[in-house]
This record gives structure tokens, C-alpha cells and sequence, in this order.
């Protein structure tokens, strides 16, 4: 199947480009922000003009310095619009007409996700933002920057870019109106629309608008999206706008997602036997191609999706429109997708072909100050105080989450920077960075360790449809072999002036445990206490739909990481994180993870409910309560429980933290009804206490273990605190400096009422990614002791990312996975 597809003509290398005039300037300190600093570079005006919803930071894990620098690198002229005020178009003028286009991107968070929570309220903070200000971006970002550069100055060419445009590219459902809508290429009025890995179509793009191309000529460039009037000649279009239905006058092949399947519909000897009488006749639905050779060039065929229109009146149908549309994703095999829209047509060209290594170089490479522009002052922005340390190895993930959008982003193909590259940057950042003290925060990307892993062959690597090569286990083809992330971490603690590397990134433990020699490394020296995993659920419904493995591989690394803990000598503790309300969790499902977290004695201190993102598999199932992961007709689909009210939403989050005095009404009336009272009272094998019990006893006295008998954790990057085998861990050396201190607090701790901490729900942005460190990065507990002469345990308040420790140190924020 596609043996015949070429992997491409190799594209121009980004950095063999011919550099435009003005190379002539060279490269500027900072891209400049105001006219005042384009006087000082000598600059009369600005080639190319970003405008971003986040605040200026150059550097390499912010989107607007990766494109900044990189057409900077190509000769161009490229200035800085942050944050402006969108109530009218002055903001957008400050620095004059660009020669070239607006580049438009709201930022490295799809900006209604930055503004809104899982339950759609409004948030009062933004990591991105100086002094972790809220309100500085407008719903919808990308639209809304857009007009404002229209009225600024029209006829400018609009370039749409960043993860908020590349997840709407074609008709999407939106969580916040509850509705599909169209492409936001359209509702932005835009020239042309940039998803995925942008670099390669962005210097292309940039570079013929300096030849004097028209945009509307740019139809073929890879990696973009345009607004067309019909579909371009020399293309055969392969109808995919319908869920066939099958008759007697009509053949239709047993899969609608394939491009070749068997068409046999009787047995072999039937056939036989029917060959031997008369010719065999097949007829197609009218609009498919006649052709049955098993071979198609994906360079002149595109897949039609179901339009606009019928999507928004017809739920099984944008299923099926999500299913064909997570098949085309291959940069080699995959095909172009056109879209109906109105009377226009949307013509959305094959994925971006991944960067090489010394393109990944390049791009890092670049002359990055790795520092916000300083008209912020001392002003601190949560997002680069977690990222200034850490250093991105890779893109990509091939674990295919049905919950995530990386996939649809990045790609599945992992690209990767050279060892030799990633020591430079940590040398960079201990030479740079201000206030370095020697720890760098993170080695990772999307993923920890999947650095330089992928397909073992090429040609099937290029051919391959399938949305994950992990699940439902690891593909065959797979290479596992962890030793280049092995070497990059003996490598990196070898870098002077380097005391520690941590590894902040998410671990994909199915992996992982196929290399035991990466997790005793990993575990020996790249822990600070506390590890995180995601299991996400323990229940093989849910994770089934979300694709991820089973609670096997969990408790396999689970043991590992406690084998080679003990051998180095180390208390640490994994962290685990759990989602809420997915699509195919049902009420008991969520009951049986409560049931395992109180077993397991762990309590969750915040819970993330599922968010229901554009373009993942999870967001289409939790609209059209369909699988989209399995073949979609009207009378023969998978139907997804779905919870989708606000009650049963804050049931799911509540059976998480079934420790929560506040949640036990819920619950009660929750477990009465599912026939599972036995479950409430004060035995050991019941969840919740009964009403009275409630009212008399505290959950220490329950559990009867105290306070520290059970491990408290946060789900989905929030503080945490840790308990163990009796006694609140400390993972710090025992300072007897510490003794009287405890003592004298613990005598002051008996008025204390607890503090309830668990009912934030976003998991999306950077400063809640918190855990509480000391000491090179080590998470660190806050203990307490209890007088002889009471006899109900007293609790104290935990600590937060706000306060400062037990020792006195204010904890350091770690990196979020992306």
C-alpha cells in the first residue's frame, strides 16, 4: 500500500535560503518593540511585523522569538507587537507599515484555553504576561489582532500562525460557544494560515512576497491553508464528504477511511464459483474514482471533508470528518483535505515535512538574549521564570493521546537536536541567564524520553496511518533504544559550571520500562524528589478512548523506580496525574480510580476535568458522544458516554478528591443511587464516612493513621505535598537546626482549620506547574508534629508556591510538560 510514494523531493535547507537586502543590518540585541528602537538599528521601517498575545521573551521556547530570529536570519527586517490594547488599531501602528505582512499568533496558548477554565470561567492570571497579569489578550486572539491590522492598514497581507490558528485550520467544534465553527483562515479574513512546525512554509512564504508573488498564488506550500474559489487543476479529489451507506446497487468499500481495502464481499469459494459464470462488475458511489490500482500519489490527490454547513447540524458526521482528517496527518503519505465553506472552498496543502537535525540546530542556534525585552523592568513573567533554565531536545510525540493536540501540532515524527547542540545551549544559559545558580530544570520537549526514538523503517515510517505507535502497544517497528538520552544526561552533567539536571518533562513510562538502564539513570540522577507520570486513569474503559496503556506498565515502572531509588540511596516519590470527566468515563469508572487512589492511600489535592481542546479525538468524541477512533456510520458506531453536564462533571472531580469534606454530600447521594452504599461509612473498605460520622470525626481520625498516613498529591501541575509509610517525607538530610523549630510550631497548630486547596482545574498554563523545591530542585514536604496531650490530630496549612518553606526558602517553580 503507497509503495510508490517518494519521500519527498528534499526541500531547500531553511538556512540556504538567499538572504534578503537588509542582512545588511545584521542581527538586533532584541527585535525592537517601538520606533525609537528601529531609529537606534538604523531601520526606516520593518520588513515583517509579529503581533502576539504573549509578552516579548527572546527565547527559544517562546513562538514569537522562534519566528523572529529565524526571519531575521533570512535578511528580513522583523519587529515586535506584545500584548496590545485591542480596542483600536493605535497599538498596531507603532511601528509603521511592514513591507512584507503581519504576522499574527496568539501566543504559545490557544488564548480562550489561557482565559477560560475547564468549566469556562473566567481566569484572573496569565503566565505569559508580566506580574502574571490576567486580561491582557482578548478572546479568539487571532481574530480579533487581525481586524485591528486590517483597519491599521489595508492591503497588508496577513499571515496567520501559532498553535491557536493550527488547531482551527479547518471547521472545528468550539468548546466555549458549544458549537462547530468555521475555519478561523475565514473568520479572520486572512491571506494564508501556517500550521504545524511553521519554519519551512514561513521562509518560504517570506521569500516570495519578497520576489513580489501574490499570495493568492501560494497554493502549493506545504504546511499551509488557503481561501480558494474552486480546487486546483491536476488533482484527483477523493469524495469523503458522507458516511457511504451501503445498498444493493451501490459497491462501497467495507472501510470509507482507506484509499484501497478488499473488496470482496462474498467468500472465496462463492467468488470462485461466480468468476466461473459470468465477469464480475464493481460499481462506485459516483464521486469516487474508478481507479482500483492499490497505489495513489499523494502530491496530486486530496481527501474532501464533509463542509461546513452539514458539520454544524449533524454531530456522527463531524465524527467521521475527524476520523478522515487524523488519517491524512503523515507529512509523506498523508493527502490534502479540501473544505466546503459558503461558496468559498478551503484548501488545507499536506503537513510540513519535519526539520532535520541541523535544521533543529540552526533554528536553536540562533542569537537568542534568552532574557524579556526590558521594557518590562523588574517585572517577573511566571512562564520564563519556569523555562529560562530548561532546554527543549526534541518535537514531536507519536503517543498519540486521543485528550491531546500535539499530534495534530508537532507531528508524530520526532525531530531532534544534535548532543552538541543542546551542550551549547546549557552553556549559553550558564553565561546568560541572570542569577543562574547551576541547575538546569529540564532536558525535554512534549515528552522526556522520547529523544531520537522512531520508526526503524523508513518506508514504513512514510506509508504509516496509524494515530499512535504506542497504542494499543508498541509497534513493532518502534525503536526503543533510550541510549541517546542516556548519553545527552551523562553528557549534560559533564558541562562545567552545571551541578545538576533535572527532568521536569512527563516520563512515558511504557517506554521507559523497555530500557532499564534509562530508568535507573533517570532515577539516579535526574529526580528531585518527585517524578511525574500520567497514567490518567486506572479504569481500561477511559483509557482505552484516550489511548493510553494499561495501570501493567504503570505498576511495572512503579517498581522499578522503587528498586533504583533504594539503590541510590534516595526517598522519592512518583507523582501521578489523573483527568476527570473523559469522554468514556463513567460515573463508576471514576468511582473504582477513587476506590485505587484510597487504596493506594493517595489524596489528591487538585484535579484537572478534561478540556475539551480543537482537533483532538477526545474533543470529537465528547461533541458527537461517537468514537471517531473506530468506523463511523449512522446504525453501526461506537457510541461515548460522555459527561457533559455541570453536576456530573463536578461529581468526576469530586470522586477524585473523596477526601474533601466539602464533596462527601455529593458523593453520598452519588454512591446511594448507584446501589453502592456499602461504600459509605467509617470501615476500612468504605470511601466516605456516613452523614453522622461526618459531623464528629476529622478524615485523620478515620483513616486512623493521622495526617500523614496517606500520599497527597495535585493532579495536573499544582502544589503538592507528600506523605508516606507514617511520616511525612522530607528528602532533605535531617538538620537538627530544625528540631526546636517543629516542636514550637507544631504546640501553635491546634486552632488551625485545614485549608481547602482542591478545586482549580487548569492544567494548561506554566506557573501551575509548581512543585515545592529546595536544594538543587529537590521537592520538599512541609512536616509538622502532633502534642501527646491531644488527643484529635491537629492539621496544619499546607504550604503553597506563595509562601516560603520550612526552611525558610521560597520554593522554585518547575517546567510543565508541554
Amino acid at each position: 500500500m503507497y509503495s510508490d510514494i517518494q519521500l519527498s523531493s528534499k526541500p531547500t535547507p531553511i538556512d540556504q535560503y538567499p538572504k534578503y537586502w537588509a542582512e545588511c543590518f545584521g542581527p538586533a540585541p532584541l527585535l525592537p518593540t517601538s520606533r525609537k528602537e528601529m531609529d537606534a538599528l538604523g531601520w526606516d521601517s520593518c520588513d515583517i511585523i509579529i503581533v502576539t498575545g504573549d509578552a516579548y521573551v527572546d527565547h527559544p521556547s517562546f513562538g514569537m522569538a522562534v519566528i523572529g530570529r529565524l526571519l531575521e536570519s533570512q535578511g528580513f527586517r522583523v519587529g515586535i507587537i506584545a500584548q496590545p490594547k485591542w480596542d483600536n488599531k493605535n497599538d498596531f501602528m507603532t511601528l509603521g507599515k511592514p513591507n512584507l505582512f503581519f504576522g499574527i499568533t496568539a501566543g504559545n496558548m490557544d488564548s480562550m484555553i489561557n482565559r477560560y477554565t475547564a468549566d469556562r470561567k473566567l481566569r484572573h492570571d496569565d503566565a505569559y504576561t508580566p506580574n502574571n497579569e490576567g486580561g491582557k489578550r482578548p478572546d479568539r486572539a487571532v481574530l480579533v489582532y487581525s481586524q485591528r491590522c486590517r483597519e491599521a492598514y489595508k492591503g497588508t497581507p496577513i499571515i496567520l500562525g501559532g498553535i491557536e490558528a493550527s488547531l482551527r485550520r479547518i471547521a472545528h467544534y468550539d468548546y466555549w460557544s458549544d458549537k462547530v465553527r468555521r475555519s478561523v483562515l475565514f473568520d479572520a479574513k486572512a491571506d494564508i494560515l501556517l500550521f504545524g512546525n511553521a519554519e519551512r512554509a514561513l521562509v518560504e512564504v517570506a521569500h516570495r512576497l519578497a520576489n513580489n508573488e501574490l499570495v493568492a498564488d501560494m497554493t502549493n506550500i506545504r504546511g499551509t491553508a488557503i481561501n480558494i474559489a474552486a480546487e486546483p487543476e491536476g488533482y484527483t479529489v477523493i469524495d469523503s464528504s458522507r458516511i457511504e451507506k451501503p445498498s444493493k446497487a451501490v459497491f462501497v468499500p467495507i472501510n470509507p477511511y482507506e484509499v484501497e481495502s478488499n473488496c470482496d464481499t462474498q467468500s472465496k469459494d462463492q467468488q470462485a464459483e461466480d468468476a466461473a459464470k459470468t465477469q464480475v462488475v464493481e460499481m462506485q458511489p459516483a464521486n469516487i474514482k474508478l481507479d482500483r490500482t492499490p497505489r495513489h500519489d499523494s502530491k496530486t490527490t486530496a481527501v474532501r471533508l464533509p463542509p461546513f454547513e452539514k458539520l454544524n447540524n449533524d454531530r456522527i458526521l463531524y465524527a467521521h470528518a475527524t476520523r478522515v482528517m487524523h488519517l491524512e496527518t503523515n507529512p509523506y503519505s498523508g493527502r490534502a483535505l479540501i473544505q466546503k465553506h459558503g461558496d468559498r472552498e478551503l484548501w488545507v496543502n499536506q503537513a510540513p515535512i519535519p526539520l532535520s537535525t541541523e535544521e533543529m540546530d540552526f533554528v536553536f542556534g540562533l542569537p537568542y538574549a534568552r532574557i524579556p525585552h526590558p521594557m518590562y523592568g523588574k517585572a517577573k513573567i511566571p512562564a520564563y521564570d519556569m523555562i529560562k533554565t530548561s532546554v527543549n531536545i526534541m518535537r514531536g510525540c507519536f503517543g498519540g493521546c486521543s485528550f491531546c493536540s500535539i499530534t495534530e501540532h508537532e507531528g508524530r515524527i520526532i525531530q531532534n537536536r544534535s548532543q552538541q547542540s543542546i551542550l551549547t545551549e546549557l552553556e549559553e544559559i550558564r553565561d546568560k541567564v541572570p542569577g543562574f545558580t547551576g541547575t538546569i530544570s529540564d532536558l525535554g520537549g512534549p515528552t522526556a524520553n522520547m529523544y531520537r526514538l522512531g520508526c526503524s523503517d523508513p518506508k514504513a515510517e512514510a506509508n504509516c496511518r496509524r494515530p499512535s505507535c504506542v497504542f494499543p502497544g508498541t509497534c513493532n517497528k518502534l525503536d526503543t533504544d533510550h541510549q541517546h538520552t542516556i548519553n545527552l544526561y551523562r553528557a549534560a552533567r559533564k558541562v562545567p559550571g552545571i551541578k545538576k539536571v533535572m527532568i521536569a518533562s512527563g516520563v512515558r513510562y511504557d517506554l521507559a520500562i523497555q530500557s532499564p538502564e534509562y530508568v535507573k539513570e533517570l532515577v539516579t540522577h535526574h529526580v528531585g524528589g518527585y517524578l511525574k507520570i500520567a497514567p490518567e486513569h486506572t479504569e481500561k474503559g477511559p483509557l482505552d478512548k484516550m489511548m493510553k496503556p494499561g495501570m501493567g506498565a504503570y505498576d511495572t515502572f512503579k517498581d522499578m523506580f522503587e528498586k533504583y531509588s533504594k539503590e541510590a540511596g534516595k526517598k522519592q516519590y512518583l507523582i501521578p496525574y489523573f483527568i476527570s470527566a473523559h469522554p468514556g468515563a463513567e460515573d463508576e469508572d471514576m468511582l473504582n480510580l477513587a476506590l485505587w487512589l484510597k487504596s493506594n492511600s493517595y489524596e489528591c489535592d487538585q484535579v484537572q476535568n478534561f478540556y475539551p481542546s480543537p482537533m483532538c479525538n477526545a474533543t470529537s468524541m465528547y461533541y458527537s458522544e461517537t468514537n471517531p477512533l473506530k468506523k463511523v456510520k449512522y446504525k453501526q458506531r461506537e457510541d461515548v458516554v460522555v459527561a457533559k453536564g455541570e453536576r456530573q462533571r463536578r461529581l468526576h472531580k469530586a470522586l477524585l478528591r473523596y477526601h474533601d469534606p466539602a464533596n462527601w454530600p455529593l458523593i453520598r447521594e452519588a454512591l446511594i443511587n448507584m446501589g453502592k452504599k456499602h461504600l459509605i461509612g467509617d470501615k476500612p473498605s468504605c470511601l466516605i464516612p456516613a452523614e453522622d460520622a461526618a459531623n464528629t470525626l476529622t478524615p485523620a481520625q478515620r483513616r486512623q493513621t493521622g495526617r500523614h498516613g496517606a500520599k497527597r498529591f495535585a493532579t495536573k501541575h499544582t502544589n503538592f505535598t507528600s506523605k508516606n509509610d507514617g511520616g511525612q517525607p522530607d528528602i532533605r538530610k535531617e538538620d537538627p537546626r530544625n528540631e526546636n523549630s517543629r516542636k514550637q510550631k507544631s504546640g501553635d497548630n491546634k486552632n488551625r482549620n485545614p485549608k481547602n486547596n482542591g478545586n482549580h482545574s487548569s492544567s494548561t498554563k506554566p506557573h501551575q506547574a509548581r512543585s515545592e523545591q529546595a536544594n538543587g530542585g529537590q521537592a520538599k514536604a512541609k512536616g509538622k508534629t502532633t502534642p501527646s496531650n491531644s488527643n484529635k490530630p491537629n492539621r496544619t496549612k499546607k504550604p503553597n508556591a506563595s509562601q516560603p518553606s520550612s526552611s525558610g526558602k521560597k520554593p522554585n517553580r518547575t517546567r510543565q510538560p508541554f
